[in-house]
């Protein structure tokens, strides 16, 4: 392999040691890259510990200090990269303060990783992990009916009236990123996953299979549709999405639209012993479900992981991490 065959395999990964981070590290590794991975604490033990023991860590993988609110802090990382997966932003669903816990750091932190993109010369491709957040909130409303696709845009105001805070972070984070990378001649691709679940790499619980979590032992279970897609398929289709020449633009990442009774109905075959919430949280009728285009995502090769198989993936995870017992 000559020098410059393996120059082109260098990539970083922003917020490496987070859910779907974790897997884009380990898939890019068994892939043979050299991946420079940042994190705000790279001497956190409960951060980079499980990045480590990937195969091909000890040769190729690279931890870098960066933060998400210090302009130049990715600067490092980025340069002598062809392509970077801007996955780090945070994930709260109740923040006490969402303008400087949840909107600040996602629009300035995904600036701020495109401004050390525009710098080097070395980048090809910068991937951003995005939400589904960002295009199901358009005021239309989401029936049987509907089918949502990449061309659907969230409205800000819209979020902000309902107080779903991460997602006006979300769409403003990716309406920044458009509209810098037009500017600076950045070529991008956008993820737009919605819940996503399955196994866990890192040793903590992460937000979306929390609200898998939360369902044991509950009471009741929220009256609640949405879509779901497993962590695989999500950090498989962003390394497509930086391989395949001709990806572009967004790509909507659902395996199926489900309501939490279906959750419950497929986890009380797959586990009988797990301890479920019988009932619904309300009185209501179930909140319809819709349908989400599968098209686009196709097109990277992606063959969806069916959502039995990701909630079977989850609790076992849970239960490997002495989460749960049963």
């Amino acid at each position: 392999m000559g020098s410059n065959e393996s120059e082109e395999k260098v990539v970083c990964v922003t917020g490496a040691s987070g859910f779907i981070a974790s897997w884009i590290v380990k898939f890019l590794l068994l892939r043979g890259y050299t991946v420079k991975s940042t994190v705000r604490d790279p001497n956190d033990p409960r951060k980079v510990d499980h990045l480590l023991e990937f195969d091909g860590a000890k040769e190729r993988l690279r931890l870098i200090k960066a933060d998400l609110e210090e302009e130049g802090s990715f600067d490092e990382a980025i340069e002598g990269c062809v392509g970077v997966f801007h996955t780090a932003s945070p994930c709260y669903f109740d923040p006490i303060d969402p303008q400087t816990e949840l909107i600040e750091p996602a629009v300035k932190g995904t600036l701020n990783v495109l401004r050390s993109c525009a710098k080097s010369s070395s980048v090809k491709r910068v991937v951003l992990t995005s939400s589904f957040a960002a295009l199901s909130h358009t005021g239309k409303p989401l029936t049987p009916d509907v089918v949502v696709d990449e061309t659907w845009f969230s409205s800000p105001d819209i979020c902000r009236d309902k107080k779903r805070w991460y997602h006006v972070s979300k769409i403003l984070a990716e309406e920044a990123a458009w509209k810098f990378v037009k500017e600076n001649s950045i070529d991008l691709v956008v993820l737009n996953p919605a819940f996503v679940i399955g196994p866990l790499l890192q040793p903590s619980l992460n937000e979306t299979c929390a609200v898998i979590f939360n369902l044991i032992k509950a009471q009741t279970y929220p009256n609640y549709s949405a879509g779901w897609v497993n962590v695989k398929d999500v950090a498989n289709a962003h390394i497509q999405a930086f391989e395949i020449p001709s990806a572009n633009g967004r790509y909507v990442m659902v395996e199926r639209v489900a309501h939490y009774s279906e959750h419950v109905k497929i986890l009380r075959e797959l586990f009988p012993t797990l301890q479920l919430p019988e009932k619904c949280a309300d009185d209501k009728p179930f909140m319809s479900k819709y349908q989400v285009s599968k098209e686009k995502a196709k097109t990277l090769g992606i063959e969806f992981i069916p959502l039995e198989m990701s909630l079977k993936e989850t609790i076992e995870s849970f239960k490997e991490k002495n989460f749960i017992d049963f």
